[in-house]
This record gives C-alpha cells, sequence and structure tokens, in this order.
C-alpha cells in the first residue's frame, strides 16, 4: 500500500489520515484541495500482529468508498503499544521538574514519573545511582526528559541528573532541555555512556517563564527517531514513514488550528479505550498569570495558553475498571453490579463493541455511556481544577488549581462513545459535566457550544497542518459548520 508520493508522481488529489489508536485504527480519506472528507474507516487495533494489518483493512474500506483511496499517500500518528512514556528529571519538584512535566504532556507523552534532584544524595557521579535505578524501573519511559536550571544559573542540577542517569544504567534516549551553558557538557556525558541524547533550548530560561516549543519538538523527534520503531509494533518499513507524531501531540495540533479559526476558548476531551485526554487553548487571566513575585507565589512555573492532560486511569477499555473506582468515589449509588459486570468485561475484552441488535444492546448501550460520562467528568474537573477563597498573610486570596474553563466558548467531544453512541449519548454526557453545579468550585465551562468531532477531523488536521495547511483549515472548518450535538 502506498504511503508516501514517488519522487515523480503526480500531486495527490487526496491524502489517508490514519490514527493507530491503542483500541481502535480509525482512517480518513481527504481532499487536499478544501479539507472534504471523503470516506471514513475503522477497524480493532492489531496489536497482536501487526498494527498495519488493521490499517490495510481501514484502507480496503475507503477504496469501496472512493476510487482515490487506492493511490492516495498516508499520513499516520499512532498511540498504539501504550504511546509515549515520558520521565522527567529535574532540579525542585515545583520548578524545573513541574516545566518538564508539562512540556511533556504537550508533546503527546504520557507522564510516567517526575524525579526531583534537589534532596537525592550526592555522590561522586552526582546522585544516589540507586534512586535513579528505582525510579526508571518504576516508570519503565521510553524516554526521559532532563531539565534543571535556569540560562545561566547553576549548572549543577542538570550535570547531577545526567551523572545519575549514567550511574542508574540508563541507555535510553533522553532530551536535554535545561541550562543552556551545561548543555553540551551533559550531551557528551550521555553519549559517552550511550543513551542518545537531543539537545535543546531550555524549558524554563528564566524564573517565571516556561518556553515548551522546542522541548516539545525534541520530544517528538524522539518519539520518531527512537519510539516508533522500538516498540516492534510492525515489521514494514512503510509503518515508520507514514509516522508523523504521538497521536495526542497530533491532536494539539489540531486543537492549536481550531483556537485559531475560532473566537474565543476552546476545550476538546477525547475519552480513548486506555486514557481520556483533555486539550485545551485559553486566553491567560493576568490576575493569574505571571506576574513578579506576587505571580510567582501563585505559579512558580508560568502559565501557557495551551494546555493538556492525560488521565491514564480514566477510560472506556482498558482503563474501565479504574474509570468506575473514581465514579463509585465521587458518586457510590451511581454503580451497580451491572455496571461492575460490565466493566470488568471490557478491560478483559477491549475489542467489545456493543451490538444494538443483541438482546443485551441496550443495556450494552448505557453501560457505555454510563463509563463515557464518568471519564469525561472526571476529566474535565481534574483539568479544570477549582477556585477557593483562602486567607494567607497577604489577606484573604483566591487560589486556582488547573485551567479555568469558566469563559470557554466551545467543548469539542470526542472518542467512539461520542461519535457512535446511541443518539443523545454525546449531548447527555457533554451537557451534564457543563451543567454541573459550581458550588464545589469547579472552573468548569459555563454556557458553550457543545459539538462532537464524529468524522475525527482534529487528529487528520493535525497531521495535514504543516505539509497541506489549506486542507487542515478545511477540516478545522467543518468541525465548526457541524450541528451542535
Amino acid at each position: 500500500m502506498p504511503s508516501a508520493e514517488a519522487p515523480d508522481a503526480p500531486a495527490p488529489s487526496a491524502v489517508v489520515c490514519v490514527d493507530v489508536g491503542s483500541t481502535f485504527t480509525k482512517a480518513l480519506l481527504v481532499d487536499l484541495a478544501d479539507g472534504t472528507v471523503l470516506a471514513s474507516a475503522e477497524h480493532p487495533t492489531t496489536i497482536g500482529t501487526d498494527v498495519l494489518d488493521g490499517y490495510d483493512a481501514c484502507r480496503a474500506a475507503l477504496a469501496q468508498q472512493h476510487p482515490a483511496a487506492a493511490t492516495a499517500p498516508a499520513l499516520a500518528c499512532s498511540s498504539a503499544g501504550g504511546g509515549l512514556r515520558v520521565a522527567v528529571v529535574g532540579n525542585e519538584e515545583l520548578v524545573t521538574a513541574e516545566a518538564g512535566r508539562r512540556v511533556a504532556l504537550s508533546s503527546g507523552g504520557k507522564v510516567v514519573g517526575v524525579l526531583a534532584v534537589a534532596g537525592l544524595p550526592a555522590g561522586a557521579e552526582g546522585g544516589d545511582a540507586a534512586a535513579y535505578r528505582a525510579f526508571l524501573d518504576d516508570a519503565a519511559p521510553d524516554v526521559v526528559l532532563l531539565t534543571g536550571g535556569t540560562d545561566g544559573g547553576n549548572a549543577d542540577a542538570l550535570v547531577a541528573g545526567a551523572h545519575g542517569l549514567v550511574a542508574a544504567g540508563w541507555r535510553g534516549p533522553v532530551v536535554v532541555a535545561g541550562n543552556v551553558d551545561a548543555r553540551d557538557e551533559v550531551g557528551a556525558l550521555l553519549e559517552e555512556a550511550g543513551a542518545p541524547a537531543v539537545l535543546t533550548d531550555n524549558v524554563v530560561p528564566r524564573i517565571g517563564v516556561l518556553e515548551p516549543g522546542p522541548a516539545r519538538a525534541a520530544v517528538r523527534e524522539v518519539f520518531l527517531a527512537h519510539v516508533i520503531g522500538g516498540k516492534h509494533l510492525s515489521r514494514r518499513p512503510e509503518f515508520v514513514a507514514m509516522v508523523r507524531g504521538a497521536t495526542p501531540d497530533v491532536v494539539l495540533t489540531g486543537v492549536e488550528l481550531l483556537a485559531r479559526t475560532l473566537p474565543g476558548d476552546v476545550v476538546v476531551v477525547d475519552v480513548g479505550g486506555a486514557t481520556t485526554d483533555v486539550h485545551s487553548v485559553v486566553e491567560l487571566d493576568p490576575d493569574t498569570a505571571y506576574s513578579g513575585a506576587l505571580g510567582l507565589s501563585r505559579e512558580v512555573v508560568a502559565t501557557t495558553p495551551l494546555t493538556r492532560t492525560v488521565e491514564g486511569d480514566l477510560g472506556m477499555r482498558w482503563s474501565a475498571l479504574t474509570t468506575l473506582a473514581a465514579l463509585e468515589e465521587r458518586d457510590p449509588g451511581a454503580v451497580d453490579d451491572g455496571l461492575r459486570a460490565a466493566a470488568r468485561r471490557r478491560h478483559d475484552d477491549p475489542g467489545f463493541v456493543p451490538d444494538p441488535a443483541a438482546p443485551d444492546g441496550a443495556a450494552e448501550a448505557a453501560h457505555d455511556e454510563a463509563l463515557a460520562a464518568a471519564a469525561v467528568g472526571e476529566a474535565l474537573r481534574r483539568h479544570a481544577g477549582r477556585s477557593r477563597l483562602v486567607v494567607g498573610p497577604e489577606g484573604r486570596v483566591v487560589e486556582r488549581s488547573g485551567t479555568d474553563l469558566r469563559e470557554v466558548a466551545l467543548v469539542v467531544g470526542s472518542g467512539g462513545a461520542l461519535r457512535h453512541g446511541p443518539p443523545g449519548t454525546a449531548d447527555r454526557v457533554l451537557a451534564a459535566v457543563v451543567a454541573e453545579d459550581l458550588a464545589g468550585g469547579w472552573q468548569l465551562p459555563r454556557a458553550p457550544r457543545l459539538v462532537v468531532d464524529r468524522d475525527y477531523v482534529l487528529a487528520a488536521a493535525g497531521l495535514l497542518a504543516a505539509e497541506h495547511p489549506a486542507a487542515a483549515v478545511g477540516l478545522v472548518r467543518h468541525l465548526l459548520d457541524a450541528a451542535p450535538v
């Protein structure tokens, strides 16, 4: 199957955009002239054999719908095989380690651990090797993001972090995004030990400033160079050739494009089989953004308009049991034996899809809706956080956590449970969250427009944004023109 344009071939009129997800592989055939969706297909991700088996099935289904699919090149993103697992090593947890965590999330990675160098016993190798080894064994990352120090400041933390990784035996890829005065030394140290190092700009060049862009690009580079092939998801070389990034990173690019097209703030919640991701683009409130010493007292690492959170315990299949646990903790009366059995079934059989024609079809669809509502609601609450009045040395102040979504103009729901559920499913799931009683201080959207990404265009828009911007914009406008849920 074609995955790239031949050197002397005429310019294609359409392209296949593919997301190889943890549970399902989704594919769209997109007209490059205006971003029109010409055909769409889904197939369970064939992680047990070769992920391109599922892609081949999608491609065949697209070709049955439109002849252009037979020769169109393909662009892909992937979160199969657990996606991108990132461990962050920084100096102080509240400063560079936290900044690194945010960068890892924005770059499409699932943060599987954060280690602060400050406080670890210092030794001849720059830290406690046993502590690093235990951390890495527990996190099992694909890549380490190493941060520490502001530019021109103390270089000891960044160097100590590198020594600790080497002493612990880490030989995987490392993105170095700390004090630029020390990065060459750190890069040489890692490379000499056999750990591939990608050097990039500091995520915290000075206190209160967060610059995630270069580090985000570097993590993407590592994902493509080391992770996609390293997971052995496919024996065929075209898989590596077609993949452009981790699915959450690509979707975030689509969300950025959506925000530039739409007047007002936007939030996208994507409920999947293993995780529920929330992406938001929110204009910063000058009262809560960094503004000198007072700002630092509230937010040591500056906030950014673009935010992403990944809830690895909230999902429809692989994470169904932990989703149920979160629901039961919040609302014990909402969980009965039937829902418990349904969650167990989905966890044990991630490819399960309710059959509307089966005798238990309606009940199984209701169970899917209940799990979707639990995952979406909990993920949005964690992302939005709360605001509360506290009394401190400065008097009465409003303390906020998370990203304030109260003025968001558009909420987009994504994921198979919302796209393919019975009529009214998405309306009930999304409306229930945004209409939730705000007495608890949750900073949830007050009166947004609600839409569902029924054609899964945000991932496709993110894939097309760099090489085919007109088609990407057309896809986003298609979503904005969609009827509300």
